[in-house]
Formats: structure tokens, sequence, C-alpha cells
């Protein structure tokens, strides 16, 4: 395998020919302190797929060239300097901070040295590029991606060369554009009120990697808490005869191996040490593809935290979450991931690990993590430090058909008045929009890949495949199909939209204070949990992302910020009585503030927390929240 060093790494820079001083960020709106930071030498340096590592890989984030075109050009007329990916070309960040046309794309290009080995393949990898690529390695064609949420890669083994090489994308980036049915999240171009700013084009890092010429293409792994490890691996490249051997370390010492003449590995582990939010304990792993003779092929580390994921019945009939076996209420905020100066993409590795300290500290467990999927190191630190992840589906539809009518709402309490009207009155022909066979057959190929890319991590415990009504479509084959593919999680198939009688839980989304309709009794199969509530919003001065737009919260603004901890007092305290009553989660709308929405419990840039961690452990406490 090629031996790429560090230093290497660092020279690619230079190597490029352009200045790193001639790259600023751009705009005049607030930024964190970890944007602060960043420069073209050291932005995004750390290994960006944790689940499965190699030791040797060359690092593309940096400044490249870009160009902004019709749609209609076959090529860029002129290039110019510079953009710092992995920010997307909107961001301030990226030094550009442009918004394009519907009738425009973006270019990028970036030259870099390489020394390319006979006996190996080598991986170009993009972790983000929104929405539509074409990618070309030295002139040549390496493959097109369709998708903005997800990572992708080619095999450019046969376009590369010894010395200088050059990559270069064309992107296209619609939107929500009413024709493209695009999967786009919380993206819009006119973004205002719960929408925010495109992040167009590259927003996610950059990799190449060499591997062997039979090589361990994904793992898929499996470990639940009897000690039971299932792992699976595709192999790629040259299919010479092979199997795979699984070591199981702890603390750099092994607990267990095994091997196989395939290439799927079923082992137990006595005496495991189970993942958990209070303990959140991980497995290393070194996965050998081994050859017909013993020699290692491939090799790469991974991890596994030992958990099982259910539901039971408690004695009152509600179903509750489950976790090892125990029952376990789930407490999270709802979280956009969005920042700043970076838009999807955190500024850097400490930034991710900051907000959940902050989480963690007030006593949240879980984390909705809401219409986009983060970074792969995002998850990592998510099973390292101890969240359970409610994974939503990034959303998108189109015109019209992006939104089918709500159920009605049969009024079984005259106390009960929610927000949105959600019961079902039969005529399933309204409850679902109509999307052509085209988008939808897309919107399950980035559903597959989500689940894919996420499967290993502990930390990912359900997976939401509809936010409200935001694109809902064949909500039973969705649903039907996720439940299958992915057993060994719970389903929540429409969070807060129109019910379905399919997967696990039934749930509700009331502004500003959290409510369920208990009295519902299509929901007693399922685990009742009010998805979103709160919203409450507090301005503070200095740290508003646009001070010439309404900024908002849910339930009008308070007068003092004492009135806007009492109403978190509050909320806390409905929720834990609605958890009395076998309510078994609550999502509290929201971790930070999102351009024109001051509902965070910190601000946007992350610099000021309107109700400490400690202060929000207590109020937890006390409303019952946590144990």
């Amino acid at each position: 395998m090629i031996r790429i060093l560090v230093s290497v790494v660092l020279l690619v820079f230079s190597s490029f020919g352009l200045k790193a001083q001639s790259w600023q960020p751009v705009g005049d709106k607030i930024i964190t302190k970890w944007a602060e930071e960043v420069s073209p030498d050291n932005v995004w340096q750390e290994y960006p797929r944790p689940q499965m590592k190699r030791d040797q890989w060359l690092n593309l984030n940096g400044l490249w060239e870009y160009a902004i075109t019709s749609n209609r050009a076959v090529a860029p007329k002129e290039w110019k300097e510079n953009i710092l990916v992995p920010f997307a070309l909107e961001t301030p960040l990226s030094g550009v901070g442009l918004r394009i046309k519907a009738d425009e794309v973006i270019w990028y290009r970036r030259t870099f040295d390489f020394d390319p080995k006979k006996d190996e393949n080598h991986l170009l990898n993009f972790e983000g590029v929104d929405y539509k690529c074409m990618v070309w390695v030295n002139g040549q064609l390496a493959g097109s991606h369709i998708g903005g949420n997800l990572p992708f890669s080619f095999d450019v083994s046969k376009l590369m060369k010894e010395g200088e090489n050059e990559v270069k994308l064309r992107v296209i980036d619609g939107t929500d554009d009413p024709d493209l049915y695009q999967l786009r999240g919380k993206q819009k171009r006119d973004g205002r009120g719960i929408w925010y700013s495109p992040s167009s084009g590259i927003w996610s890092t950059v990799w190449m990697e060499s591997v062997p010429k039979t090589y361990v293409q994904s793992v898929k792994i499996l470990a639940d808490m009897h000690g039971e490890l299932i792992a699976e691996a595709i192999v790629g490249g040259l299919k010479q005869p092979s199997g795979l051997r699984i070591t199981v370390l702890e603390d750099g010492k092994e607990v267990m191996k095994k091997n196989s003449s395939s290439h799927e590995v079923r082992m137990s582990v006595k005496n495991v040490k189970l993942w958990s939010p209070s303990s959140p304990h991980l497995y290393d792993l070194l996965v050998e593809l081994v050859g017909e003779n013993g020699e290692i092929l491939d090799s790469i580390t991974s991890y596994a935290g030992f958990r099982s994921v259910g539901k039971e019945c408690d004695e009152n009939g509600n179903w509750q979450f489950t976790l090892n076996g125990e029952k376990i209420f789930h407490l999270g905020p709802l979280d956009q991931g969005w920042w700043p100066g970076s838009f999807l993409l955190p500024p850097s590795d400490e930034a991710i690990v900051w907000e959940m300290d902050y989480l963690k500290k007030a006593g949240f467990n879980m984390i909705r993590k809401h219409k986009k999927v983060e970074p792969r190191r995002y998850y990592y630190h998510a099973d390292r430090m101890g969240f359970l992840i409610w994974q939503d589906q990034t959303s998108g539809g189109s015109g019209g058909s992006e939104w089918p009518k709500w159920k009605k709402l049969k009024a079984l309490s005259k106390d009960y008045s929610p927000r949105n009207n959600n019961w079902w009155d039969g005529n399933e022909d309204v409850l679902n929009a109509d999307w052509p066979d085209w988008a939808h057959e897309q919107y399950m190929t980035e559903l597959k890949t989500m689940i894919d890319v996420l499967y290993n991590h502990p930390s990912v415990v359900v997976w939401t495949t509809f936010n409200e009504r935001w694109g809902q479509h064949r909500s039973m084959e969705v649903g039907n199909w996720t439940k299958k593919y992915d057993p060994s999680r719970l389903l929540n198939i429409a969070s807060g939209g129109n019910f379905f009688e399919v997967g696990d839980i039934a749930d509700e989304h009331n502004y500003p204070h959290p409510l369920f309709p208990l009295e519902v009794p299509l929901y007693d199969d399922y685990i009742k949990v009010v998805g979103e509530y709160g919203g409450h919003g507090w301005p503070v001065e200095g740290h508003i992302w646009d001070t010439s737009k309404d900024n908002w919260g849910y339930g009008g603004l308070p007068k003092t910020k004492e009135e806007y901890i009492q109403r978190y007092v509050k909320s806390s305290e409905i929720l834990g009585g609605l958890k009395k009553k076998g309510i078994s989660a609550g999502v509290y709308t929201q971790t930070t503030d999102v351009e024109g929405e001051i509902n965070g419990l910190i601000t946007y840039d992350r610099k000021i927390m309107k109700i400490s961690p400690e202060d929000l452990y207590k109020i937890h406490k006390e409303a019952g929240l946590v144990d």
C-alpha cells in the first residue's frame, strides 16, 4: 500500500500554486469562534470516516479554483481564485459568499501531486456535494452522482498519473426548483422563517485513499446486548479468494479473534460491556481481509458499541423505549445542524464536541438530527460521548405535491386542542403526496444510502422517514421497506405528520408547550412521543444573524429573560406530567438559534448560552425528566 506521509498532505496546498493569504471570509454577519480560527492550512484535517479507517490518506481540502457559468456552458472560459473547500459557495468561510441563479452551475478545479502504484487502487472520495455533479480526473470523466446529503466515491485508478494530477467538478443545485423534487431539507432560495440559506456545491471533505487491488469496500457491523457481533464485508477490486478476520480489542488488548472463510464473521464476546448514554463503552475492531495462503490483503480499523434497541409495554399499557432491555426516556433537542459561517458543515471537529458537551451537561441523552445528515465524524462523537440519535431522512418535494392534506382530527377530549390536526378519517388518498416514480426512486436511493452509511453507529437508534407532511408520500411502502431493511432500529414514520400504522412510534408536535392526544386509541400500540415542542425565543443583542429581518420564536417573544426561562420551566413540567402518563420522549426546539429563528438554547454564533447547562440539568431534574 502506498505510504503517503502527513508532510505530503501539507505540501499539497503549496503545490496547487494558490496563495493562502488571498483567501478571507466574506460578509458581515456573525460567526463562531471556531470559524474565526479557520485557515486554508488547518481546514478539516481529521480523517473523515472513523468507522472504517485506514492510516494512509490524502486530504484535498484547501484552496481550489472555481467558476460560475450558464448551465449551457461545456466548460468555464476563465477560472477564479479562490474558494476554500470544503465550505459551500454561499458560505462566508468559502471566501466567495455568492448564490447561484437557477440557470447557473458551479465549476471546481485543483491539482495535486501523486505517485500511483500499479498494485493499488486509488479512490477519490467526496463527503458531500450538493446536489448533482460530474467529476473529471486529468480530463477524463471519473463519474457522476446525484444527491446532496451523503458521501460517495469513484475508483480513479486508471485515470491517475505520476506527478501533477487535476480534479474538476461541475455541480448543479436546483435547491427548491418545483420540477426537481430535490431532497434539500431546510434549504430554500428565499430563506426565511423556518427555512435557511442554501449550501451549493462541495460542502464537506474531499479526500483520496489508496487501497490494495483486493480491498474492503465496506463493512456492516451489528453488535447487541448479548455480546453477539456480526461483521459482513463487501469486497471491492480484484475478486481473489479471501476470508475475513475480526479482532475485538479493549484499551489496546485483544479480547477475542475469529476467522471466517467467507466475508462474514459471527462471534460471541463474553462479559461484554454495554453501550449506553450513561456509559458509552466502545470496543476497537481490527478488520482484516485474509488471502487463501494466510496473507493479509487489506486491513482497516473500526469500532463497535454493544447495545440493543427495543420497546416494552409498561404496567399501564403504554409502550416505552428500551435500551439493553431497560426502559429509557428520551430527552433531547431538535438539532438543525446549521452554522453561521459554514451552514451545513460545522466549522471544525472541536465545534461539534463543544456543542455535544453542552447538551450532555444539560442532561439530554438524545439528539433529533433534523432534516439533514451530518458528516460521519459527528456520529463518531455521538458514539463516544453517549447520545441517542433520531435520524431524519432529508426531505424534499415539488410545488403543491410537496404537502399532502392533514388528517382530520376527531376530537375525543374537549381539553385537547392541538396545533396540528392528525386524526385519520379513513381517506388514505389525501394523506400522501403524489410523487412520480423517478422522484420516489431517488428518495429511496438516498434513504437506503443514509441507512448504509450510518448503520454501524450505536448512537443511531431511530429512523424518521418523514417530518410532518414535508414530501410525505407512499408512507406505507416507505415504512414497510425501512422496517424490513433495518429491523435493528425503531421507525418513526412521520414525526408530527400524517400517521400510518407502520413502524413503532406515534409522534405529536405542539408549540409552544408539549401535548399528546393520549385518548386516541389508534396510538395505543405505539410508543407515544412529543417529537417537537417549545421553541421559546429570546433575542440576544449583538448575536443576531440578520437584524434587518423579523426574528421570531414560537408563542411570541417574552418581555424578559426571566420570563423566557420560566416558559422553558413550564414546558419541562408539562412534559414531566406527560411522562407519568406514558409519553416516552420529548424533543425541545432547539439547540441553537438559526438565522431568523431565535428559539435556541444557545445563540447562533455559539457565544452565549441563554440557559446554562447546569441550570438546564436542574430544571430537567426537578421536572422528573432525568434520573
